[in-house]
């Protein structure tokens, strides 16, 4: 079935000599791979290897048989020409990062419109903001309630947070419940938005130990989660 789309690419690998494999979201049927054939050594076909950087948002005509099998891209274009995504070297480390995460967390093959509008938006807002530091620690919570966990705030003046609950408490209940200074610091990213991110200050230690935090709370949530190798290229970037 040859559909029309807007894909995010999470990432290009090299297959053979000149093939990629490229892990796409897309916009009508989640997580797709695609098999480009000869781009690394074709000057004049449609593809450029170029269009599939991490993070790259695209306009893609691909065959999808939908068997489990690698699909066929058939046209492509840039949808949203990033300016500062790809050649500030802080922003390449979190798309690094980020392009990573997201390959881990998101493998169904289905549409979730939200979840791609959430994804389409965010990265708009890095390519055009500065002061990023914080962001990728926004983004990982703000991209839980997508994929359906999470924390509850209710009791969020409470001291404890139950990692594998995913709530705040006023009693610790056993392993799972952590307190201190990175649960505080926590806190401060509930009710916020992006633009408010420039206004929470994070100590180097403080933002390592939230990043921290919050990637364990994936691990417990998402089954086959994986540390990201790039961690510690973000963490090297930030120090």
């Amino acid at each position: 079935m040859v559909v029309a789309t807007k894909a995010i690419v999470f990432s290009s690998i090299k297959y053979s000599e000149a093939d990629l494999i490229v892990s796409c979201y897309t916009e009508v049927a989640g997580i797709k791979s695609y098999l480009l054939r000869n781009i690394l050594k074709s000057k004049k076909g449609k593809l450029k290897a170029s269009y599939f950087q991490p993070l790259t948002q695209l306009e893609i005509i691909a065959d999808h048989k939908n068997k489990g099998t690698l699909e066929y891209i058939k046209e492509a274009k840039v949808f949203h020409p990033y300016q500062t995504l790809h050649t500030d070297i802080v922003k390449s480390g979190l798309v690094m990062f980020l392009s990573e995460i997201l390959k881990n967390c998101i493998r169904e093959e289905e549409a979730n419109p939200e979840l791609y509008i959430f994804l389409e938006n965010s990265f708009q807002w890095l390519d055009e903001n500065d002061g990023v530091a914080n962001f990728h620690i926004y983004f990982l919570l703000q991209l839980s309630m997508y994929l359906g966990f999470y924390p509850d705030a209710t009791n969020i003046e409470d001291e404890y947070f139950n990692i594998m609950e995913g709530n705040f408490q006023s009693k610790n209940t056993g392993n799972y419940c952590l307190d201190g200074s990175h649960i505080e610091n926590f806190k401060k990213l509930f009710g916020i938005n992006h633009d408010s991110l420039r206004t929470l200050k994070l100590s180097q230690n403080g933002r390592n130990e939230l990043l921290e935090l919050i990637l364990a709370y994936y691990s417990f949530h998402i089954q086959g989660y994986q540390k990201p190798k790039s961690l510690a290229v973000l963490n090297q970037l930030f120090s």
